[in-house]
């Protein structure tokens, strides 16, 4: 796996001044060693593209916050509601969001990620 296919597979992360090679392989580095082959099977590069997406899109908000002025990494979970002045919207996170997920629930990619390791991890496991 290298930045060229994952570009390919997920377009959305194909402006390389926001998402740096170095930045995207740092992740994809990193998957490989958490993600074990022999476990994931065919399946462990979709596993790989979407562990990777879900912690760019993580640093990106980071990026952002310190852009305007606030702290790198600060978590904020998930919104469910907002108001400026007399407008306000609100969403139904439980729609969305998956019990027990922790911060892979902070995107969608994340969301994706946890729905596949859980259905790999539901297979019988031989010591």
């Amino acid at each position: 796996m290298d930045a060229a296919t994952f570009r390919s597979d997920f377009p959305e992360f194909t402006d390389s001044n926001r998402f740096p090679d170095a930045q995207v392989n740092f992740w994809l580095g990193l998957g490989e060693k958490l993600l074990p082959e022999n476990r994931w099977a065919d399946l462990r590069d979709q596993g790989l593209e979407l562990f990777v997406a879900h912690n760019l899109v993580l640093a990106a908000q980071a990026e952002k916050a310190t852009a305007s002025g606030g702290l790198p990494g600060a978590s904020s979970g998930v919104v469910s509601s907002k108001a400026v002045d007399k407008v306000s919207v609100s969403y139904d996170t439980g729609a969305s969001l998956i019990d027990g997920a922790g911060h892979w629930n902070l995107t969608t990619y994340g969301t994706r990620f946890l729905w596949l390791a859980r259905m790999i991890g539901a297979g019988g496991v031989q010591l």
